[in-house]
């Protein structure tokens, strides 16, 4: 391959940190035109590794971490901003997450998102959506990971309804084929597990909400490569299913299946991963699907070729949040305005230099009232839980997690317990309370220049004395302030300039 590190552009990088494999993609990008430039997978089987506890199995996390050794050798030295590292559903469910992707961040030099469900859903469907030809038909997405099984509807690039259902090929596999043994009697009793958790969401994904069904990721394409050999369509019919779930139902152990096409490293987790098929099948009356090339890792790349170049889904996400939750536009652009320039006054001594500070400061601005539609009563905290809880199209866990706590602490008395060795998230929230302070009267009146210098543990503002004298409440707020927040060991420090 032809070596494009010297051409105009840019490399971007997407890497999927799935419960059954870990999936790179590496891709040049030159005015909007996309040439893959590297490809890796490693069954690393994350998901098999979850104890009783819930807990990462320490084998099965060091092979991970070796398998991230290897992949961080080829992103290492790439911006930031062209690459995404996203964990699904084993670092979902692991209650020892943390300190693994702690780990994980050290191997590959980057930091590692973990993505909520439906995230996953919406990404895989970009990723779908972009390998195939638009249309005007609506689109059933299924993709059968590790951990999980998402079932998205679409159109054209937008996806209209997602679902994540808990149910993967590692946990199906575990559970009903443990050690690889198969009867007949496991197989039909994991494809009624896979319709009884289908069964909630039938009406939402049945056969008249949808023209065409597509089926993502490798389960789904091992088994069309399996069905599909004489007919090479691209295509897995009911009736080729049907015949496949039989052999495979009559095979003693997964060692003994004999299926041309079938690779040796999914063996072991394939009879799990067709049982959710063949369930998807029946309770969604699917008669063909279609496969797709495309996935999470496609979905990331495009998310980031939107981020790229300023169609970033996230601000999408704010604008719409602000319509349906009725904020004051102006009154948030106001505080908006005001903490990003404080913020540029300070960025340095406090290190917040990192792109993603001044972002999630006008999030949170934006959505700094977002708690006021449920009561005006405690509503900073109303909108930390929202915002903590709610779907985000764009949004990781713990960019949800940045946000809430940046809102849920914008007035009042400040919850030092959120910002627990996270200074960075603590002076975040600082100039988002101090810029809430100065437009409290709402009022959009003429602000003088405010200077603003920072020391690690203070803050020092700068007001004309004619003014404050002319604005007693501001000065007793700012006043308030300070107490506020010496509970989090911050000096807030008035100077007033004559």
């Amino acid at each position: 391959m032809a070596e494009l590190s010297d051409a105009p552009g840019r490399q971007l990088a997407a890497l999927d940190l799935g419960s059954n494999s870990f999936h790179l993609i590496v891709v040049h990008e030159n005015n909007g035109h996309v040439q893959v430039v590297d490809k890796y997978k490693e069954m690393v089987r994350l998901g098999e590794g979850l104890t009783d506890d819930g807990d990462l199995n320490p084998d099965v996390e060091r092979r991970a971490l070796d398998c991230l050794e290897r992949l961080g050798e080829r992103m290492r030295g790439m911006h930031p901003d062209n690459v995404r590292v996203v964990g699904t559903s084993a670092l979902r469910r692991a209650k020892n997450a943390g300190d693994f992707l702690a780990r994980a961040e050290a191997c590959l030099g980057h930091e590692v998102e973990v993505i909520s469900g439906r995230e996953e859903a919406r990404l895989i469907y970009l990723g779908v959506s972009h390998s195939l030809e638009d249309s005007r038909d609506t689109r059933l997405v299924v993709d059968i990971g590790g951990g999980s099984t998402e079932l998205i509807l679409g159109r054209h690039f937008q996806a209209l309804d997602m679902e994540s259902l808990h149910m993967g090929c590692v946990s199906m596999s575990n559970t009903w084929f443990a050690g690889g043994v198969i009867t007949a009697r496991a197989f039909n009793s994991a494809v009624d597990a896979a319709r009884q958790e289908l069964e909630p969401v039938g009406r939402q994904f049945r056969r008249d909400k949808w023209d065409m069904a597509i089926g993502a990721s490798g389960t789904v394409v091992a088994i069309e490569q399996i069905t599909g050999l004489d007919s090479n369509d691209g295509v897995i019919t009911a009736p080729a299913l049907k015949e496949l779930c039989k052999r495979v139902a009559a095979a003693p152990h997964v060692d003994a299946l004999d299926l041309p096409g079938l690779a040796n490293e999914r063996r072991p987790v394939f009879a799990g991963g067709l049982a959710i098929l063949k369930g998807v099948f029946d309770e969604l009356g699917i008669k063909a699907m279609h496969t797709s090339g495309g996935a999470l890792r496609e979905g990331l790349i495009q998310d980031l070729l939107g981020r790229v170049h300023q169609h970033d889904i996230r601000t999408t996400t704010v604008a719409n949040l602000k319509e349906r939750y009725h904020i004051d536009s102006r009154h948030a652009h106001r505080v908006r305005e005001l903490v990003i320039a404080l913020h540029a006054q300070v960025a340095g001594a406090w290190n917040l230099v990192e792109a993603d500070h001044a972002m999630l400061l006008r999030w949170a601005a934006d959505l700094h009232e977002i708690g006021m539609d449920i009561s005006h009563s405690q509503y900073h905290k109303h909108g930390g839980y929202l915002l903590q809880h709610m779907d985000m199209p764009g949004f990781s866990t713990l960019d949800q997690e940045r946000l809430s706590c940046l809102v849920r602490a914008h007035r009042r008395k400040m919850p030092v317990e959120l910002f627990e060795n996270r200074p960075e998230w603590l002076r975040l929230a600082v100039l988002l309370r101090l810029a809430v302070v100065l437009r409290r009267s709402r009022q959009g009146q003429h602000l003088p220049h405010i200077e603003v210098s920072a020391a690690p543990d203070a803050l020092t503002i700068r007001l004309p004395r004619s003014w404050l004298n002319k604005h007693p409440l501001t000065r007793l707020d700012l006043e308030q302030e300070a107490g506020y927040l010496k509970a989090a060991q911050i000096t807030l420090v008035m100077d007033e300039l004559d």
